[in-house]
Protein backbone atom coordinates (compact mmCIF):
# COMPACT_ATOMS: atom_id res chain seq x y z
CA UNK A 1 0.00 0.00 0.00
CA UNK A 2 1.41 3.35 -1.15
CA UNK A 3 2.03 5.85 1.91
CA UNK A 4 0.55 10.10 1.90
CA UNK A 5 2.91 10.97 4.55
CA UNK A 6 4.12 13.96 4.27
CA UNK A 7 3.59 14.92 0.73
CA UNK A 8 0.35 17.00 1.96
CA UNK A 9 0.24 19.92 4.30
CA UNK A 10 -2.70 22.24 5.81
CA UNK A 11 -1.38 25.98 6.00
CA UNK A 12 -4.71 27.08 6.93
CA UNK A 13 -8.35 26.80 9.05
CA UNK A 14 -11.50 27.69 9.52
CA UNK A 15 -14.55 26.78 11.32
CA UNK A 16 -18.00 28.54 12.39
CA UNK A 17 -19.52 28.33 16.18
CA UNK A 18 -21.69 24.83 15.83
CA UNK A 19 -25.76 25.44 16.85
CA UNK A 20 -28.89 26.32 16.25
CA UNK A 21 -27.78 28.90 14.23
CA UNK A 22 -31.35 30.30 12.92
CA UNK A 23 -29.76 34.02 11.97
CA UNK A 24 -27.33 32.67 9.70
CA UNK A 25 -28.05 30.16 5.73
CA UNK A 26 -26.17 28.17 4.42
CA UNK A 27 -24.17 30.76 2.38
CA UNK A 28 -23.45 32.65 5.60
CA UNK A 29 -21.33 29.52 6.76
CA UNK A 30 -19.87 28.79 4.15
CA UNK A 31 -18.48 31.99 3.50
CA UNK A 32 -17.41 32.39 7.35
CA UNK A 33 -15.41 29.16 6.98
CA UNK A 34 -13.60 29.93 3.53
CA UNK A 35 -12.62 33.37 4.83
CA UNK A 36 -11.67 32.24 7.80
CA UNK A 37 -9.41 29.50 6.39
CA UNK A 38 -8.38 32.19 3.51
CA UNK A 39 -7.24 34.74 6.18
CA UNK A 40 -5.38 31.71 8.40
CA UNK A 41 -2.95 30.55 5.12
CA UNK A 42 -2.93 34.47 3.99
CA UNK A 43 -4.18 33.75 0.83
CA UNK A 44 -6.99 35.58 -1.66
CA UNK A 45 -10.09 33.44 -3.11
CA UNK A 46 -8.47 33.79 -6.70
CA UNK A 47 -5.42 31.39 -5.49
CA UNK A 48 -7.57 28.42 -4.74
CA UNK A 49 -6.99 26.06 -8.44
CA UNK A 50 -9.55 23.44 -7.38
CA UNK A 51 -12.26 22.61 -4.47
CA UNK A 52 -14.15 19.71 -2.42
CA UNK A 53 -16.92 20.43 -0.93
CA UNK A 54 -18.48 17.40 2.05
CA UNK A 55 -22.34 18.13 2.36
CA UNK A 56 -25.06 15.29 2.83
CA UNK A 57 -27.98 17.00 1.65
CA UNK A 58 -29.33 16.56 -2.05
CA UNK A 59 -27.34 19.97 -3.74
CA UNK A 60 -24.39 20.43 -5.67
CA UNK A 61 -21.22 21.83 -5.47
CA UNK A 62 -22.62 25.02 -7.07
CA UNK A 63 -23.98 26.10 -3.51
CA UNK A 64 -20.27 26.53 -3.08
CA UNK A 65 -19.23 28.17 -5.86
CA UNK A 66 -21.69 30.98 -5.43
CA UNK A 67 -21.30 32.79 -2.50
CA UNK A 68 -17.99 32.37 -2.63
CA UNK A 69 -17.72 33.58 -6.51
CA UNK A 70 -15.02 30.28 -6.82
CA UNK A 71 -15.12 31.25 -10.76
CA UNK A 72 -14.77 28.32 -13.26
CA UNK A 73 -12.12 26.09 -11.60
CA UNK A 74 -12.75 22.71 -10.38
CA UNK A 75 -15.20 21.93 -7.64
CA UNK A 76 -16.55 18.49 -7.07
CA UNK A 77 -19.05 17.53 -4.19
CA UNK A 78 -19.11 14.48 -1.79
CA UNK A 79 -20.57 12.64 0.69
CA UNK A 80 -20.20 9.53 2.59
CA UNK A 81 -22.70 10.34 5.22
CA UNK A 82 -21.18 10.93 8.40
CA UNK A 83 -17.81 11.00 7.71
CA UNK A 84 -18.44 13.11 4.76
CA UNK A 85 -16.13 16.25 6.03
CA UNK A 86 -13.09 13.79 6.37
CA UNK A 87 -14.28 12.30 3.01
CA UNK A 88 -13.60 15.85 1.13
CA UNK A 89 -10.69 16.10 2.87
CA UNK A 90 -9.16 13.04 2.02
CA UNK A 91 -10.06 13.52 -1.67
CA UNK A 92 -8.31 16.72 -1.98
CA UNK A 93 -4.83 15.12 -0.40
CA UNK A 94 -4.62 12.84 -3.23
CA UNK A 95 -5.21 15.65 -5.72
CA UNK A 96 -2.56 17.31 -4.44
CA UNK A 97 -0.55 14.27 -3.90
CA UNK A 98 -0.77 13.51 -7.04
CA UNK A 99 0.48 16.79 -8.33
CA UNK A 100 -2.57 18.40 -9.63
CA UNK A 101 -2.73 21.33 -8.05
CA UNK A 102 -0.67 23.38 -5.59
CA UNK A 103 -3.24 25.11 -3.69
CA UNK A 104 -6.85 23.60 -2.89
CA UNK A 105 -9.64 24.63 -0.89
CA UNK A 106 -11.78 21.70 1.35
CA UNK A 107 -14.96 22.74 3.23
CA UNK A 108 -17.60 20.63 4.68
CA UNK A 109 -21.19 22.16 5.63
CA UNK A 110 -24.65 21.18 6.67
CA UNK A 111 -27.46 23.39 7.43
CA UNK A 112 -30.05 20.25 9.24
CA UNK A 113 -32.01 22.39 11.94
CA UNK A 114 -33.75 23.95 9.27
CA UNK A 115 -35.11 20.85 8.06
CA UNK A 116 -37.49 20.38 10.77
CA UNK A 117 -36.28 16.54 10.61
CA UNK A 118 -34.09 14.42 13.38
CA UNK A 119 -31.38 12.54 11.86
CA UNK A 120 -30.49 12.88 8.01
CA UNK A 121 -32.48 13.11 5.33
CA UNK A 122 -33.52 10.84 2.50
CA UNK A 123 -32.81 7.34 3.85
CA UNK A 124 -35.75 5.92 1.63
CA UNK A 125 -35.67 2.25 1.60
CA UNK A 126 -31.79 1.47 0.81
CA UNK A 127 -31.43 -2.50 2.20
CA UNK A 128 -28.96 -1.48 4.17
CA UNK A 129 -29.81 2.64 5.61
CA UNK A 130 -33.25 2.53 5.19
CA UNK A 131 -34.52 0.49 7.81
CA UNK A 132 -36.84 1.07 10.91
CA UNK A 133 -34.13 0.92 13.18
CA UNK A 134 -33.09 4.33 14.79
CA UNK A 135 -29.30 5.43 14.95
CA UNK A 136 -29.64 5.36 18.70
CA UNK A 137 -31.06 2.09 18.56
CA UNK A 138 -28.61 0.40 16.81
CA UNK A 139 -25.84 1.78 18.93
CA UNK A 140 -27.50 0.47 22.19
CA UNK A 141 -27.57 -2.87 20.49
CA UNK A 142 -23.70 -2.19 20.79
CA UNK A 143 -23.87 -1.02 24.13
CA UNK A 144 -25.98 -3.97 25.28
CA UNK A 145 -23.53 -6.44 23.72
CA UNK A 146 -20.82 -5.05 25.03
CA UNK A 147 -21.76 -4.60 28.51
CA UNK A 148 -22.59 -8.63 28.39
CA UNK A 149 -19.65 -10.12 27.01
CA UNK A 150 -17.14 -8.01 29.37
CA UNK A 151 -18.95 -8.93 31.94
CA UNK A 152 -20.25 -5.42 32.88
CA UNK A 153 -23.38 -4.64 35.29
CA UNK A 154 -25.74 -2.41 33.34
CA UNK A 155 -24.90 0.01 36.05
CA UNK A 156 -21.54 -0.23 35.89
CA UNK A 157 -21.67 0.45 31.79
CA UNK A 158 -24.25 3.20 32.22
CA UNK A 159 -22.26 4.99 34.79
CA UNK A 160 -18.91 4.39 32.38
CA UNK A 161 -20.62 5.96 29.66
CA UNK A 162 -21.96 8.82 31.84
CA UNK A 163 -18.12 9.65 32.46
CA UNK A 164 -17.46 9.96 29.19
CA UNK A 165 -20.18 12.33 28.03
CA UNK A 166 -19.25 14.41 31.66
CA UNK A 167 -16.09 14.61 30.03
CA UNK A 168 -16.78 16.01 26.72
CA UNK A 169 -19.51 18.39 28.27
CA UNK A 170 -16.79 19.72 30.77
CA UNK A 171 -14.60 20.39 27.50
CA UNK A 172 -16.89 22.12 25.69
CA UNK A 173 -17.86 24.10 28.23
CA UNK A 174 -14.28 25.29 27.70
CA UNK A 175 -14.84 25.71 23.70
CA UNK A 176 -16.57 29.30 22.34
CA UNK A 177 -17.54 27.39 18.96
CA UNK A 178 -19.24 24.24 20.73
CA UNK A 179 -23.45 23.89 20.51
CA UNK A 180 -23.20 22.82 23.83
CA UNK A 181 -21.04 25.01 26.51
CA UNK A 182 -22.49 23.58 29.78
CA UNK A 183 -21.10 21.08 32.50
CA UNK A 184 -23.25 18.67 33.36
CA UNK A 185 -22.78 15.85 36.34
CA UNK A 186 -22.56 12.50 36.69
CA UNK A 187 -25.89 12.28 37.79
CA UNK A 188 -27.50 13.86 35.36
CA UNK A 189 -25.88 11.81 32.66
CA UNK A 190 -27.18 8.43 34.63
CA UNK A 191 -30.84 10.04 35.38
CA UNK A 192 -30.92 11.40 31.85
CA UNK A 193 -34.50 10.67 29.67
CA UNK A 194 -33.98 7.38 28.04
CA UNK A 195 -33.36 7.71 24.37
CA UNK A 196 -32.70 3.79 23.47
CA UNK A 197 -31.64 1.87 26.55
CA UNK A 198 -29.11 2.23 27.99
CA UNK A 199 -28.24 5.82 26.19
CA UNK A 200 -30.13 8.49 27.67
CA UNK A 201 -29.92 12.09 26.23
CA UNK A 202 -26.84 12.92 27.52
CA UNK A 203 -25.27 10.07 25.62
CA UNK A 204 -26.23 11.16 21.93
CA UNK A 205 -24.84 13.98 19.82
CA UNK A 206 -26.99 16.22 18.55
CA UNK A 207 -27.86 18.06 15.44
CA UNK A 208 -26.30 21.30 14.68
CA UNK A 209 -25.62 23.69 11.83
CA UNK A 210 -21.96 24.66 11.21
CA UNK A 211 -19.10 24.72 8.56
CA UNK A 212 -15.65 24.45 8.57
CA UNK A 213 -12.43 24.41 5.97
CA UNK A 214 -8.96 23.95 5.39
CA UNK A 215 -6.30 25.33 2.51
CA UNK A 216 -4.44 22.45 1.41
CA UNK A 217 -1.19 22.43 -0.45
CA UNK A 218 2.05 20.14 -1.35
CA UNK A 219 3.97 20.06 1.46
CA UNK A 220 7.28 21.44 -0.33
CA UNK A 221 5.43 24.66 -0.76
CA UNK A 222 4.09 24.80 2.92
CA UNK A 223 6.72 26.89 4.29
CA UNK A 224 6.03 29.44 1.68
CA UNK A 225 2.59 30.28 3.41
CA UNK A 226 3.47 29.74 7.48
CA UNK A 227 6.42 28.06 9.79
CA UNK A 228 3.81 25.84 11.57
CA UNK A 229 2.51 24.40 9.04
CA UNK A 230 0.83 20.97 9.97
CA UNK A 231 1.08 17.95 7.79
CA UNK A 232 -1.26 14.83 6.59
CA UNK A 233 0.81 11.77 7.93
CA UNK A 234 -2.02 8.92 6.97
CA UNK A 235 -5.59 8.44 5.74
CA UNK A 236 -6.99 5.59 5.72
CA UNK A 237 -10.28 4.02 4.91
CA UNK A 238 -12.31 0.94 5.33
CA UNK A 239 -15.74 0.26 3.81
CA UNK A 240 -17.28 -3.39 4.66
CA UNK A 241 -20.32 -5.28 2.60
CA UNK A 242 -22.67 -3.57 5.64
CA UNK A 243 -24.41 -6.94 6.59
CA UNK A 244 -23.52 -6.61 10.54
CA UNK A 245 -26.60 -7.43 11.40
CA UNK A 246 -27.31 -10.00 9.08
CA UNK A 247 -23.88 -11.71 9.78
CA UNK A 248 -23.96 -14.53 12.68
CA UNK A 249 -20.56 -14.54 13.16
CA UNK A 250 -20.31 -10.74 13.82
CA UNK A 251 -20.62 -9.88 17.87
CA UNK A 252 -21.03 -5.98 18.17
CA UNK A 253 -18.24 -5.83 20.14
CA UNK A 254 -16.24 -4.14 17.84
CA UNK A 255 -15.53 -1.87 14.84
CA UNK A 256 -13.69 -4.22 12.06
CA UNK A 257 -13.59 -1.59 9.89
CA UNK A 258 -12.48 1.32 12.46
CA UNK A 259 -9.52 -1.39 13.54
CA UNK A 260 -8.77 -1.56 9.22
CA UNK A 261 -8.76 2.21 8.69
CA UNK A 262 -7.15 3.19 11.65
CA UNK A 263 -4.49 0.07 10.75
CA UNK A 264 -3.73 1.86 6.97
CA UNK A 265 -3.27 5.18 8.68
CA UNK A 266 -0.97 3.90 11.07
CA UNK A 267 1.29 2.47 8.51
CA UNK A 268 1.59 5.26 6.35
CA UNK A 269 2.64 7.38 9.36
CA UNK A 270 4.74 5.23 10.53
CA UNK A 271 3.18 4.44 13.96
CA UNK A 272 3.94 1.30 16.09
CA UNK A 273 2.08 2.53 19.69
CA UNK A 274 -0.65 4.48 18.72
CA UNK A 275 -1.70 5.08 22.73
CA UNK A 276 2.17 6.29 23.32
CA UNK A 277 3.05 8.10 20.38
CA UNK A 278 -0.25 9.86 19.55
CA UNK A 279 -0.67 13.28 21.69
CA UNK A 280 -4.33 14.13 21.09
CA UNK A 281 -7.34 12.25 19.38
CA UNK A 282 -10.75 13.72 17.94
CA UNK A 283 -13.15 10.70 17.40
CA UNK A 284 -16.41 10.35 16.15
CA UNK A 285 -18.73 10.29 19.13
CA UNK A 286 -22.25 10.00 17.64
CA UNK A 287 -22.85 8.03 20.80
CA UNK A 288 -21.01 7.57 24.02
CA UNK A 289 -20.64 3.54 23.65
CA UNK A 290 -19.52 4.45 20.02
CA UNK A 291 -16.42 6.83 21.99
CA UNK A 292 -16.26 4.01 24.10
CA UNK A 293 -15.50 1.43 21.56
CA UNK A 294 -13.39 3.23 18.79
CA UNK A 295 -10.62 3.44 21.77
CA UNK A 296 -10.13 -0.37 21.66
CA UNK A 297 -10.33 -0.06 17.91
CA UNK A 298 -7.93 2.78 17.69
CA UNK A 299 -5.79 1.03 19.45
CA UNK A 300 -5.73 3.76 22.68
CA UNK A 301 -7.11 0.63 25.08
CA UNK A 302 -6.75 -2.92 25.63
CA UNK A 303 -10.05 -4.66 24.35
CA UNK A 304 -12.20 -4.73 27.19
CA UNK A 305 -10.03 -2.67 29.03
CA UNK A 306 -11.66 0.65 27.84
CA UNK A 307 -13.81 0.75 31.23
CA UNK A 308 -10.19 1.07 33.21
CA UNK A 309 -9.02 3.90 31.35
CA UNK A 310 -12.25 5.69 31.90
CA UNK A 311 -12.10 5.25 35.10
CA UNK A 312 -8.50 6.56 35.39
CA UNK A 313 -8.98 9.62 33.68
CA UNK A 314 -6.71 8.52 30.83
CA UNK A 315 -8.90 10.69 27.82
CA UNK A 316 -9.26 13.62 30.45
CA UNK A 317 -7.79 17.28 29.52
CA UNK A 318 -5.13 16.45 31.89
CA UNK A 319 -4.75 13.20 31.00
CA UNK A 320 -2.23 10.37 29.20
CA UNK A 321 -4.34 10.95 25.42
CA UNK A 322 -6.66 13.77 25.83
CA UNK A 323 -9.71 12.41 23.48
CA UNK A 324 -12.38 14.68 22.55
CA UNK A 325 -10.91 18.01 23.37
CA UNK A 326 -12.94 20.45 22.01
CA UNK A 327 -16.00 18.36 23.35
CA UNK A 328 -16.34 16.11 20.60
CA UNK A 329 -19.89 15.35 18.66
CA UNK A 330 -21.41 15.27 22.04
CA UNK A 331 -20.70 18.98 22.57
CA UNK A 332 -19.05 21.04 19.84
CA UNK A 333 -21.92 19.50 17.39
CA UNK A 334 -22.57 17.47 14.62
CA UNK A 335 -23.58 19.29 11.44
CA UNK A 336 -22.63 16.14 9.84
CA UNK A 337 -20.45 17.20 6.26
CA UNK A 338 -18.36 19.38 8.82
CA UNK A 339 -17.49 17.25 11.30
CA UNK A 340 -14.46 15.69 10.13
CA UNK A 341 -12.95 18.74 9.19
CA UNK A 342 -14.05 20.41 12.50
CA UNK A 343 -12.14 17.03 14.70
CA UNK A 344 -8.89 18.44 12.00
CA UNK A 345 -9.42 21.82 13.09
CA UNK A 346 -8.99 21.13 16.55
CA UNK A 347 -5.63 18.60 16.28
CA UNK A 348 -4.97 21.47 13.86
CA UNK A 349 -5.00 24.05 16.21
CA UNK A 350 -3.73 21.98 19.47
CA UNK A 351 -0.32 21.31 16.99
CA UNK A 352 -0.13 25.13 16.70
CA UNK A 353 -0.40 25.48 20.37
CA UNK A 354 -3.27 27.91 19.11
CA UNK A 355 -6.37 26.35 21.06
CA UNK A 356 -8.79 28.80 21.07
CA UNK A 357 -8.50 29.76 24.64
CA UNK A 358 -5.24 29.12 27.29
CA UNK A 359 -7.22 26.62 29.09
CA UNK A 360 -7.93 24.45 26.02
CA UNK A 361 -4.55 24.51 24.88
CA UNK A 362 -3.00 20.71 26.04
CA UNK A 363 -0.23 21.44 28.63
CA UNK A 364 1.52 18.42 26.80
CA UNK A 365 3.80 19.17 23.19
CA UNK A 366 1.31 18.06 20.79
CA UNK A 367 3.27 17.02 18.04
CA UNK A 368 1.04 14.60 16.54
CA UNK A 369 -2.86 13.57 16.52
CA UNK A 370 -5.59 11.74 14.91
CA UNK A 371 -9.34 12.33 13.52
CA UNK A 372 -11.77 9.83 13.23
CA UNK A 373 -14.82 10.45 11.90
CA UNK A 374 -17.61 7.92 10.44
CA UNK A 375 -21.10 7.35 9.45
CA UNK A 376 -22.90 3.95 10.29
CA UNK A 377 -23.09 1.83 13.45
CA UNK A 378 -21.86 -1.26 14.60
CA UNK A 379 -21.43 -3.53 11.71
CA UNK A 380 -22.40 -1.24 8.79
CA UNK A 381 -19.48 1.29 9.51
CA UNK A 382 -17.62 3.92 7.11
CA UNK A 383 -14.70 5.19 8.72
CA UNK A 384 -12.28 7.75 8.02
CA UNK A 385 -8.83 7.69 9.75
CA UNK A 386 -6.55 10.89 9.72
CA UNK A 387 -3.34 11.71 11.09
CA UNK A 388 -1.65 14.89 11.29
CA UNK A 389 1.12 16.19 12.34
CA UNK A 390 4.06 18.76 12.99
CA UNK A 391 6.48 18.71 10.37
CA UNK A 392 9.49 18.41 12.60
Amino acid sequence: MGSIKDKVAIVGMGCTKFGELWDKGIDDLIIEAAYGAYEDAGIEPKDIEAAWLGVTQLISAIVMSAPLKLRNIPITRVENRCATGMEALRNASFAIAAGMYDVVLVLGVEKLKDTGLAGLPGLGDHPVFGVSVTAPANWALGATRYFHHYGLTPEEGKRTLAKIAVKNHYNGSLCPKAHFQREITLEQALNAPIIAWPLGLFDCCGNSDGSAAAILTRADMAKNFRKDYVLVKGIGLAVGPGLGKEDCDYDHIHLPQTEIAAQQAYEQAGIKNPRQEIDIAEVHDCFTISELMTYEALGFSVKGKAKEDVDAGTFALDGELPVNADGGLKCFGHPVGASGLRECYEVYSQIQGRAQLPARQLKKDVKLGVSHNQGGHPGCLLPIVTILGRAD
